[in-house]
């Protein structure tokens, strides 16, 4: 296998992998927020003495359910700009 064709199959399959951890962390944090968005409402309806402080933990979870997705797109832009594949594949060939 040639250098080109090795570093467009890495790219290649550098971008589906991109797209999977996005497209999945986005799904899952806003699954992770509805859920905890409708318990919120449901338990605001039921003590609506506890609101103030519910709201609180809801607005930290909210913030960490956000923090991992950011996380993962940290994650797929380090691939996407710095991709190590590259350059251990570069390596390994001899290019």
């Amino acid at each position: 296998m040639d250098l080109t064709a090795l570093i467009s199959a890495i790219q290649s399959s550098t971008a589906i992998a991109i797209g999977v951890i996005i497209g999945l962390g986005a799904l899952g944090a806003c699954l992770g927020i509805a859920i905890m968005g409708s318990k919120f409402l449901e338990s605001a309806a039921r003590q609506p003495e506890l609101v103030p402080m519910l709201s609180g933990r809801m607005f930290l979870l909210a913030g960490l359910i956000d923090a991992a997705f950011i996380i993962g797109l940290a994650i797929a832009l380090f691939f996407a700009f710095a991709n190590p594949l590259l350059s251990a594949a570069t390596a390994a060939v001899g290019g």
